[in-house]
């Protein structure tokens, strides 16, 4: 009876005539709150596009929390459905309506036709799409809402409202701490909804406080407010959760409605999950494609022993919701594709350029995975070395640096039949100048700036003139180098800055170890052979190619720091390449009004070490799609397995294991990235 009863509110608030066989949209769903029905809930169904959400339909929960919503309406193909439950009587307590309750569920443009709407919903929604949010109303770009709607259900089932596939397979659930931190999180959710306390709401909008603006005044806007500021006091939440849910006397554990539960406060509300296949292993470069696809290199290939052959690796594609999108064990392959390196560019027609160190070639594969190059790829006759960084560039070209060679390669208008080799080693500017080049980015006024790995200086030239070349003072070993929309360029110096970390880099020389890659085992060697080193360091040069005010930037976020990317903040995400639990660090940008109140340009905004989880391992490339997830490659993970003849059952453990992807972190950009980041 209640089903018809809700269709005729529900055509009567659209204001004509329907029925449920005509209906457009229909989606029967249940409202709960800690594990029970939430009765006389109200439900509205929205559809989210750029502009105000769009309001389709209403209608209440029933007493058993169910309820049915629906619309002749045929909402437009791009936009993002969702569906938000306000107030109601959570009936696990028997209580009065509680105006704190508010949920919610992401459900995309194609909707189950069963839904739940629950805490677990709700953290699931809010971190995949903290970026698009503002209370209830879901707004921005068509590709970064639909991303974060995709990403939904690796978090939660929407029908059933409880655990996703990803978040429980064997990469996450007990290898890492994202699904005890996702249930901790709704369960002090729960506790508000369910008055588990008398006093659990305001607890909970104490707890959520972010650091700037008020205290949230629902369940939905508390969430919110965590997931935006991830860092910010987290022992408060969890402090909470002991409140909320004392271990009884003579028991063993928390009487709370969700588990795995954390045991200790966690360094940050961070939910990441790690998403490997498509033939990842040892991911180099990353890229997104114009579909938000992540293109990376492997350096190597699934199962084989680290002391037999490196880089031997092919090219990995991801969907925007980390499904692999190439073949399973072996990748995309052919098109001289042996060996991916650090360098990755993605050209204006979507064909990924990937650098070989193996194969000392380059590859082009198509948005589908077919190869442009010959069979060898492009050695310019086999003149080419180790190839390291790419990029494309505003007028259509791609440029290619040569690390063991001190080679630049240019292909005008991306034409891979139109290459040349500009310079190598000394014979001519810039190449003059290049000391190992690692990567190279372009900026605003059409100058490109390069990276040097055995130097302590970046160089930079005008694109239409390469041989008018300067070199500019920044730290040891460079490697990754970002421009921000203001021109300043963020380098990345994995052996610091002082003369410590000059010591040590000649000290240690390059011992090729893996076959003429002097990066990896430069890093490798140090640490085994000096006890470590201080740290890196964070080298941030004006357009003029002048140090920033307090630059170069260090701290325990950076122990060995990779590459750096920019988000549509301005702020500035950096990868490590150190420790085997890794960490990313997240520095307050040049905008520092785009930083949290009483930041400061290099600031780390993430904890002390950085945000850690999800499976990290050690780090080289990163990336940001349009929906503001952050994608960090796991590139080794068991450094001894790279060198040494291990046991055989640890043999090929070299390779780094997966993609790990931290959910909403920041300022989403446009993609493809060619030139400086740009806000879709």
């Amino acid at each position: 009876m209640h089903k018809v009863a809700t269709m005729l509110l529900t055509c009567g608030l659209l204001g004509h005539v329907c029925g449920t066989a005509s209906a457009s949209v229909r989606i029967g769903g249940h409202v709960q709150a800690g594990g029970s029905s939430v009765a006389s809930s109200t439900v509205t169904l929205w559809a989210a596009s750029a502009g105000a959400p769009k309001q389709l339909a209403q209608t209440k929960s029933a007493s058993d929390g169910r309820f049915e919503v629906g619309t002749d309406e045929t909402p437009d193909k791009e936009a993002v459905l969702y569906l938000v439950a306000k107030g109601g009587v959570a009936t696990i307590n028997k209580g009065s309506g509680n105006p704190a309750i508010a949920l919610l569920t992401i459900l995309g443009n194609q909707p189950p036709t069963n839904v739940t709407v629950n805490e677990f919903t709700t953290v699931a929604s809010v971190w995949t799409a903290t970026q698009f949010l503002n209370g209830d109303a879901l707004s921005g770009p068509a590709l970064g809402l639909r991303i974060a709607a995709g990403n939904v259900p690796n978090f939660v089932d929407l029908q059933t409202g409880g655990w996703g596939s990803t978040i429980q397979d064997s990469l996450n659930s007990g290898q890492t701490p994202t699904m005890a931190n996702f249930a901790t999180l709704a369960d002090v959710l729960a506790g508000c909804a369910t008055r588990v306390t008398a006093d659990a709401c305001d607890k909970l909008f104490t707890a959520a406080t972010p650091p700037k603006g008020g205290a949230p005044a629902d369940t939905l806007t508390a969430a919110e407010a965590v997931a935006r500021y991830p860092w910010y006091v987290p022992q408060r939440l969890f402090t909470l959760l002991g409140h909320l849910y004392p271990v009884a006397r003579g028991q063993t554990m928390r009487p709370v409605p969700f588990m795995p539960y954390l045991n200790y406060a966690p360094s940050a509300w961070v939910l990441a999950l790690k998403v490997d296949g498509g033939g990842y292993r040892a991911g180099g470069g990353a890229e997104f494609d114009s579909e938000g696809n992540l293109w990376t290199g492997d350096n190597f290939t699934v199962g084989w022993q680290g002391g037999d052959t490196l880089w031997q690796g092919n090219a990995t594609k991801f969907a925007p919701n980390g499904h692999p999108l190439s073949p399973m064990t072996t990748g995309f392959a052919g098109g001289g594709m042996q060996g991916g390196s650090f360098g990755l560019a993605i050209d204006a027609h979507d064909n990924a350029w990937f650098p070989t160190y193996g194969g000392k070639s380059i590859a082009v594969f198509n948005k589908n995975g077919k190869p442009l190059t010959p069979p060898g790829g492009i050695t310019f006759d086999g003149k080419l070395g180790l190839m390291q960084g790419a990029i494309a560039t505003p007028n259509g070209d791609v440029w290619v640096v040569g690390l063991s060679k001190n080679q630049l390669v240019r292909f005008p208008g991306g034409d891979p039949t139109k290459g040349k080799l500009l310079c190598e080693g000394a014979s001519a500017e810039p190449c003059k100048s290049l000391s190992g080049p690692f990567h190279l980015a372009i900026d605003q006024r059409d100058r490109i700036w390069v990276s040097n790995a055995l130097s302590d200086h970046v160089t930079r030239f005008p694109a239409s003139d390469p041989s008018k070349a300067k070199t500019f003072a920044a730290g040891y070993s460079g490697s990754g180098l970002s421009v921000d929309s203001q021109g300043n360029v963020w380098v990345t110096n994995r052996l610091g800055s002082s003369l410590r970390g000059l010591a040590k880099f000649v000290e240690v020389g390059l011992v090729d170890k893996t076959g003429g890659n002097a990066d990896e085992a430069l890093l490798y060697k140090m640490a085994e052979q000096t006890g470590g080193w201080e740290g890196g360091s964070v080298t941030v040069l004006r357009p003029d190619g002048s140090q920033f005010p307090g630059s170069p930037f260090y701290g325990p976020s950076l122990p060995g720091p990779w590459a750096t990317v920019i988000d549509g903040d301005d702020n500035v995400w950096v990868s490590n390449f150190a420790g085997v639990a890794g960490q990313l660090a997240h520095l307050c940008g040049v905008r520092t009004e785009n930083c949290p109140p009483g930041f400061k340009t290099g600031e780390p905004i993430s904890p002390p070490v950085g945000y850690v989880g999800g499976g990290l391992q050690m780090e080289t490339d990163l990336a940001i799609d349009p929906a503001g997830n952050v994608w960090v490659m796991n590139n080794w993970q068991d450094i001894g397995a790279c060198f040494h003849r291990l046991s055989e059952s640890l043999s090929t453990r070299c390779g780094g294991d997966g993609v790990t992807i931290f959910y909403g972190m920041a300022k989403p950009v446009r993609t493809p990235q060619i030139g400086p980041a740009r806000a879709p």
